[in-house]
């Protein structure tokens, strides 16, 4: 109420400012001169309510106190059904009660996430506009490929919400019982073998080149347009090898289609207890896929501050835990900047791996 206030009188204090009715586009110093010439109207006119007020709008932009004021754009740079996908839904519909705004998720598949990425980039940077972000997109495909923009230094990150292991998945009818078996039988017959990944560049990608160059294996690669696509290749018998998230994987390992070999994380899935790290079988494999929120550089901070409250909020909320349960979510806090940290050092790993 009191900065609706101040917000009034200092409309009306400059309408009566001489000049303002011939040039109603006050320039940035004008704007500030007004500001101190109000300040110090109020002082004599004994305002010190709205003083304080008018100190407050210096610090913060005005429409940042009623943000937002219509639905946020969440952009999933690959297909629906993937754990990008599910996790933007899962956080979105929940996140929504505590903004006052929905959250609508709007998917931009291609180029391994970077359609949706350029898209953002490109956006204006008012608020309403989120990248979800972290994975390929971010800390894998710069390494393959020329890019418009820094995927790192270009946007701002708010706050990540999870971190997917990556498995490497076979059917159940497989010959190879484990990960040493398939890694002894591709190195007797090079390129003899697919595997399915979300896209030339990916993560799932990556975590193959790295696999290869570390175990002396070569295969064969079958790009897709996401992660749900790779596992329904793999069930259908069109490739050797999926790479996929245990969530992404859950109902068909549940539905006794497929199993995990693998996974590159440094500690094994809640989701697959029962699948060893590579590191545990000997091979110095460690990739992880963060997931979270980035806006496009140059959203005010106390907007940043306010999508993130509010989503960690919904982070907190028990029907959003129940929800990612039941998605088999591995779920993973960090806040902005430890989570640019985090996208950081593994863009890094990723690409030493890659150049090796």
């Amino acid at each position: 109420m009191q900065s609706k206030i101040c917000r009034s009188r200092l409309s009306l204090f400059i309408k009566r400012q001489p000049g303002h009715c011939e040039n109603r586009g006050l320039k940035r110093e004008d704007k500030s001169g007004v500001m101190r010439d109000f300040v110090r109207h109020c002082r004599h006119s004994g305002w010190i309510m709205t003083v304080a007020c008018a100190i407050l709008l210096g610090a913060l932009p005005l429409g940042a106190q009623d943000y937002p004021t219509k639905p946020i754009e969440v952009v999933v740079g690959y297909a629906p059904g993937g754990g990008t996908d599910m996790v933007s839904r899962a956080i979105a519909d929940v996140a929504a009660k505590y903004l006052g705004r929905p959250l609508v998720v709007n998917n931009k598949p291609g180029a391994t996430g970077i359609i949706g990425s350029q898209y953002v980039y490109n956006s204006k940077p008012d608020g309403y506009t989120l990248l979800v972000a972290g994975g390929s997109e971010t800390v894998s495909v710069p390494h393959f490929k020329s890019l418009p923009f820094n995927p790192i230094t270009d946007f701002d990150p708010i706050i990540r919400i999870m971190v997917e292991r990556i498995g490497f998945y076979v059917r159940t009818d497989s010959p190879w019982k484990t990960m040493k078996d398939f890694i002894a039988d591709a190195k007797q017959n090079p390129e003899k073998y697919t595997y399915a990944t979300a896209g030339v560049g990916g993560m799932h990608h990556a975590t193959v080149l790295v696999t290869e160059k570390r175990t002396g294996i070569r295969l064969t690669h079958v790009p897709h347009k996401g992660g749900a696509e790779t596992l329904t290749a793999l069930a259908g018998g069109h490739v050797s090898v999926a790479m996929a998230s245990p969530n992404e994987a859950y109902a068909l390992v549940q539905g006794g289609r497929v199993r995990c070999l693998a996974i590159t994380a440094l500690e094994r899935s809640p989701t697959e207890p029962n699948a060893p790290t590579m590191r545990e079988l000997g091979y110095d494999v460690y990739i992880d896929n963060q997931k979270g929120f980035v806006f496009p550089k140059g959203v005010p901070q106390p907007i940043r501050q306010k999508l993130h409250d509010a989503v960690k909020k919904a982070y907190d909320d028990p029907q959003f835990k129940a929800n990612a349960d039941k998605l088999q979510l591995e779920l993973s806090y960090l806040n902005g900047e430890d989570f640019r940290k985090a996208m950081k050092a593994m863009y890094d790993q990723i690409g030493e791996s890659v150049k090796k």
